[in-house]
């Protein structure tokens, strides 16, 4: 058994783990290391939801514990709660977005939450380590959401099940902290019980930033000096180029220019999600659409992962320009991800998304086609209306 530092359930799945909390004990271990976001369907899309958010209210009350509704579950832990060093459960399966701190967060299910927020632990086993290097530098138009997907591509949907994915090398290395959560958020997608990157000065800045300053020994938190992994995967970053991720698996990889040659037309653009919508995904959004149009032709809805990432964005002018172009902008959270709510898709229609998933009816329609890409590759198909290579862009 371990002792946990923060424990998460959102609006979907704090509402399944009520009951066998309630079998357990009636009161939480500790009200202030559980972290209860409202972001799968919120506002609340229908009566069916509004009944589950508002039992979800009343127990929180009772628990003294404070919902938030300020973006997207793993944004808002990142920015607000976790430190180095901290091990963190959360009930959603991209709970190891949080492993960019260099702390060991891992999703698990309901039920496996109310235990914890019972009794603020856990049991564990160990999982063995896959060690992804990245070397060199990336080239103009290719970004993180590339290298991960590049990565997925080459380990396969169950890849690493299992098992902690670390991350090092030296593009790793220079990575800021939005590039390091887009790595580890989609380890989930090649099977990994987590995904982490060793905290270093960049870590340590951000914290300072988000106003909790962090003056621990860092290499203290490091894998050990000639630790065994079960495996090593190296990437050279000056090879890996724009690719995309086709229906209906996240690990059928291309080269966007090869999938781009077939002419494919777009009905939906979404960029958000827990993986690419933070403030450095919209300035590259922003460079992209500036002096350009919007194709009249597909709807782009646009989903900041959290409050303080919409605020910074209208603060720079990015929402209002993206207005202008013809984007719809949402409230954050998770509704288009997951097909809940604010951007649906119908029976055919075609999106390409930023998010992290891309299975058979995830967005809405089973008859529909979800294409994964990066923030980069959205802004420039959006202009065009179909898939589009952004290096032409750069």
């Amino acid at each position: 058994m371990a002792s946990l530092d923060w424990v998460m359930a959102h609006d979907t799945t704090c509402a399944w783990a009520l009951e066998p909390f309630a079998q357990i004990t009636d009161r939480v271990w500790d009200p202030d290391r559980i972290v209860v976001p409202f972001d799968h369907a919120y506002p609340a899309p229908n009566t069916k939801v509004a009944s589950l958010q508002a039992s979800i209210r009343a127990w929180a009350e009772l628990q003294g514990i404070k919902v938030r509704t300020d973006g997207v579950c793993h944004q808002i832990l990142a920015e607000n709660f976790i430190r180095p060093g901290d091990l963190v459960l959360g009930a959603d399966s991209h709970t190891p977005t949080g492993g960019a701190l260099g702390a060991l967060t891992i999703g698990v299910g309901s039920t496996d939450i109310a235990i914890s927020m019972a009794t603020g632990s856990c049991w564990f086993q160990v999982p063995q380590t896959v060690r992804v290097e990245i070397e060199g530098t990336l080239n103009p138009g290719v970004y993180p959401k590339d290298v991960i997907l590049s990565v997925i591509g080459r380990l396969g949907s169950g890849g690493a099940r299992y098992q902690t994915v670390e991350f090092g090398g030296e593009w790793v290395r220079n990575a800021s902290i939005s590039d390091r959560l887009t790595l580890t958020n989609m380890t989930a997608e090649i099977g990994a019980k987590a995904g982490i990157v060793e905290p270093d000065e960049q870590t340590r800045a951000y914290l300072e930033d988000h106003g909790r300053p962090f003056a621990g020994d860092l290499s203290s938190i490091w894998s050990d000096t000639g630790c065994s992994y079960r495996t090593i995967e190296r990437f050279d970053a000056g090879a890996i180029v724009p690719v995309v991720a086709l229906p209906h698996q996240v690990d059928n990889v291309a080269p966007v220019a090869v999938v781009a040659e077939r002419g494919l037309a777009l009905d939906q653009i979404f960029i958000g999600s827990c993986t690419n919508c933070r403030i450095e995904d919209l300035e590259i959004v922003d460079r992209i659409w500036q002096g350009q149009t919007l194709s009249p032709s597909v709807r782009v809805i646009i989903t900041p992962a959290s409050r303080q990432v919409w605020e910074e964005a209208l603060r720079r002018g990015y929402l209002a320009r993206f207005s202008e172009l013809g984007a719809m902008i949402t409230q954050s959270g998770c509704g288009a991800c997951l097909g809940r709510h604010g951007g649906v898709l119908a029976d055919g229609e075609v999106c390409l998304s930023t998010s992290n998933r891309n299975f058979q009816g995830r967005m809405g329609s089973p008859t529909s086609q979800i294409y994964l890409a990066s923030p980069a590759t959205a802004a420039a198909s959006a202009i065009s209306g179909r898939l589009t290579d952004p290096r032409s862009f750069s």
